[in-house]
């Protein structure tokens, strides 16, 4: 077990921004997709997530450049993890609409920033939009996200 995972933490009983804020600290583990897609690491604020992400091998397409999927998959994290930051414990949600814009090809082998605000939240539905910019901060990728938000029934 990693040093510094919380084992008494439960994350069933922490609001969305608890949860991603231990994530990001290192108390409780990555979700899996986060060493899939080379995400590096991750700043947390409520309607805000900042991630960090590099594109390797494993994101290439048949003709050596960087898959449209690496930014898209990034964008989705990004923008939901933004929605999830506003939701309280035991509230799920799941992407219903994701609207990708690729405006230059995604580097190889190169830190990038994802960043997401959310723009809209309602009892329902959550909005995020999100960028994915290089290193000297050009835009590379934009997205729109809906999330719908999962409450349990009363």
């Amino acid at each position: 077990m990693d040093p510094q995972i919380d084992p008494s933490m439960d994350p069933k009983t922490l609001s969305g921004f608890e949860l991603l804020s231990a994530a990001a600290a290192g108390r409780l583990p990555r979700a899996p997709i986060a060493a899939t897609m080379g995400l590096l690491g991750m700043v947390v604020e409520k309607g805000r997530v900042e991630m960090r992400a590099r594109a390797d091998e494993r994101h290439l397409n048949p003709l050596g450049g960087v898959h449209g999927g690496f930014a898209a998959t990034v964008l989705d994290s990004v923008t939901g993890c933004a929605v999830h930051t506003m939701l309280e414990a035991g509230i799920g949600y799941g992407t219903v609409d994701l609207g990708v814009k690729m405006l230059r090809p995604v580097p190889l082998g190169e830190e990038l920033v994802a960043e997401a605000r959310v723009t809209h939240l309602s009892r329902s539905l959550g909005v995020a939009e999100g960028t994915l910019r290089d290193a000297a901060g050009n835009l590379l990728a934009s997205a729109s996200a809906t999330c719908f938000i999962r409450r349990p029934r009363a």
